[in-house]
């Protein structure tokens, strides 16, 4: 019986990593401020950012918030809405949208060369989902209103969960972890077709649906499309196996418990 619960144990660990996903390919959510990238606390399609705000953008695969990509670079908002004015009753945003590397790319697909950046002028109770589309059309989404691609990028695809394996292969060459905060589950794969519009948003950090919140789907309901107007320049775990192992083991070792007890009051 000892030997049986000692080989439950040693197995465990093993099952529990497999159960686990490495990651998720998505584009993530950022803000930039004094300190420089912040991991944004609402989705882009609650945030209404203030004039002067810069909004980033990062494709990039990732597990977790600490394991999350910034977008690379310290933009300047007045170099990024230098040529365009600032008009009564409305208000500026500046978007970077960082493509990532090839290592975060799909399989077949290259990211543009260069970051893509733009000023959005907007209403002043515009979202920042409405400032994206303003400057990076044509956008993805699909039906959950998790957002898909930028700019067209990538043609394919949306929040897949990648396995141990796919992460390894693609370290050679990948971007490295920043220490800035992300989602949890990172951008969670969403159901149904794509559409392509200017709706819908994501919520906490992840360019996706809905309101502030972790896990590996993004659920909600999705943005109003852009009201304004922009110029632009190149530039969750699965945890059912794992609880089922260890639940199958806290088994084990109350029934072992019980025989050493039993056995020893009888001796």
């Amino acid at each position: 019986m000892l030997l049986l619960v000692l080989g439950a144990v040693l197995v465990a660990p093993g099952m529990t990593g497999q159960a686990q996903a490495a990651g998720y390919r998505y584009w993530s959510f950022w803000q930039f401020g004094g300190s420089g990238w912040a991991y944004a606390t609402q989705g882009p399609a609650t945030a209404r950012p203030a004039d002067g705000t810069v909004d980033g953008y990062r494709f990039s695969v990732s597990a977790d918030s600490q394991d999350a990509s910034k977008p690379r670079g310290t933009p300047s908002f007045p170099e990024l809405c230098a040529d365009t004015p600032a008009r009564p009753g409305t208000k500026r945003v500046a978007v970077v949208i960082d493509f990532g590397t090839e290592a975060d790319a799909p399989a077949g697909e290259k990211p543009p060369p260069a970051q893509a950046t733009g000023c959005a002028t907007l209403p002043a109770d515009a979202t920042s989902a409405e400032a994206l589309a303003a400057v990076a059309a044509p956008l993805r989404y699909n039906s959950d209103a998790l957002l898909c691609a930028i700019s067209g990028y990538p043609r394919t695809g949306c929040g897949e969960q990648l396995s141990a394996e796919d992460r390894e292969a693609a370290e050679p060459g990948a971007s490295s972890p920043s220490d800035g905060q992300g989602p949890r589950g990172g951008s969670g794969a969403g159901t149904g077709g794509d559409r392509t519009d200017g709706t819908g948003a994501a919520g906490d950090g992840r360019a996706g649906a809905g309101t502030a919140g972790e896990g590996a789907a993004g659920e909600g309901a999705a943005g109003e499309g852009s009201s304004g107007e922009g110029s632009s320049a190149a530039e969750g775990t699965e945890e059912g196996p794992a609880l089922g192992v260890f639940a199958g083991i806290a088994a084990v070792l109350a029934l072992g418990g019980a025989a050493f007890w039993q056995s020893r009051r009888r001796g």
